[in-house]
């Protein structure tokens, strides 16, 4: 019975053993012929983790924090692990590895490819999913603290840079296709973090857009031309994009709407769409925004109107009229600076009250501030014989 019973189980860890050393043979040969193809023998520092090795640095996956994504540890550094089981996981590798110098994408570590389906290992990002400190639904459920105006428009202009770098910085344009807040992480300063690029795709030499599958036509924000043809270009990201941005500027989940009342065979599109010359700004914007204290009250207007704006010429049904993702970057730049001249001409403004108010105080600054130079100068003159 005893000898049975060993038997038993040396046959199941020995077919356990051939299971893992082929989906390693498999997934390596298809992840090394990808990378080949794609870094031109460029190295990328890839480790490869062993399935009992992330086992013991997630706890067996203990801790979720949504979708495919867990925290674990792997030798005192806090990671996370995404797990696919989609044949296009190699893609998501692939293109993180390629776009990891950017500050801006969350960076790929290594991966495990013992498993049937590989298991991707990124760097940590602390404060967690974007969706979090932007949908009204999810601050109040989880009791976070919504994020401020300033912040919102810095991480449009990130995320637009990264899609712009997708675009432009390879030798044929990759369209990302998942713009996501879910897909969009925070370190613990708050820079975000663009991640899965698992149904990325290139646009082929001697072609302006590729054709993709069909499946592809359910994704989030997905552009018109998407729907009608099956093809997507740079311009698709550039309409999902602007769905984006509406969601920054009005804390709506497109799919979850609480806050404005919106017909339910229409979309958060549609509705600012008709209201963006009819309404007044406030009742799109998240309350939120509008609630932060500050001074700068016709500024803050100028920058919500522009960013308005900027996301209904990103939705535009026809993708000519639509901006590049480079002019996208470019302008929620301009619209930064609307908010930074109005500090720097706040701040001027309140230093010339206060000289005003005590001139003389600012006088004897002035007169010490000269004599401690003078008395610098002196002392690191070189005596004289």
């Amino acid at each position: 019975m005893q000898s049975r019973l060993r038997d038993h189980f040396f046959n199941r860890r020995r077919k356990q053993r051939k299971q893992r050393e082929r989906a390693f043979v498999e997934n390596g040969g298809k992840l090394l012929e990808k990378l080949i193809v794609c870094c031109n023998g460029k190295p990328i520092p890839i480790r490869t983790f062993s399935a009992q090795q992330l086992r013991q640095a997630t706890n067996n996956y203990s801790e979720h924090l949504g979708k495919y994504w867990y925290k674990g540890s792997f030798e005192g550094r806090s990671i996370l692990t995404r797990h696919s089981s989609d044949y296009l996981a190699i893609n998501d590798l692939m293109i993180s590895a390629q776009m990891s110098a950017h500050s801006n994408v969350l960076k790929p570590i290594g991966c495990c490819l013992e498993t049937p389906f590989p298991i991707f290992v990124y760097e940590f990002a602390a404060n967690g999913f974007l969706a979090d400190r932007i949908y009204v639904s999810l601050v109040t459920k989880r009791q976070h603290q919504p994020m401020v105006w300033e912040r919102r428009l810095k991480i449009a202009r990130q995320i637009a840079h990264a899609i712009s770098y997708l675009h432009t910085a390879f030798e044929r344009p990759v369209i990302y296709m998942a713009i996501d807040m879910e897909n969009i992480f925070l370190d613990e300063h708050d820079v975000p973090k663009l991640s899965n690029f698992l149904v990325s795709v290139s646009i082929p030499e001697g072609e302006t857009d590729v054709e993709v599958y069909h499946g592809f036509r359910n994704l989030r924000f997905c552009s018109p031309e998407l729907k009608a043809t099956g093809k997507v270009n740079e311009k698709s990201d550039v309409y999902s994009f602007g769905w984006f941005l509406l969601e920054l500027l009005t804390g709506e989940d497109s799919y979850n709407i609480t806050r404005l009342t919106i017909d339910e065979d229409s979309t958060l599109v549609a509705y600012t769409h008709d209201r963006a010359q009819s309404s007044s700004i406030n009742e799109i914007v998240d309350p939120t925004i509008l609630a932060e204290d500050g001074e700068g009250g016709a500024t803050l207007e100028q920058q919500l109107q522009a960013f308005l704006d900027l996301a209904s010429s990103c939705t535009e049904e026809d993708p000519q009229r639509r901006p590049t993702m480079v002019d996208v970057t470019k302008q929620l730049r301009r619209i930064e600076r609307l908010g930074e001249e109005h500090l720097g001409n706040l701040q001027n403004l309140k230093l010339h009250e206060s000289f005003e108010e005590h001139p003389s105080a600012s006088f004897k600054r002035n007169v010490s501030n000269d004599e401690s130079q003078a008395v610098k100068e002196v002392s690191e003159r070189p005596l004289e014989a």
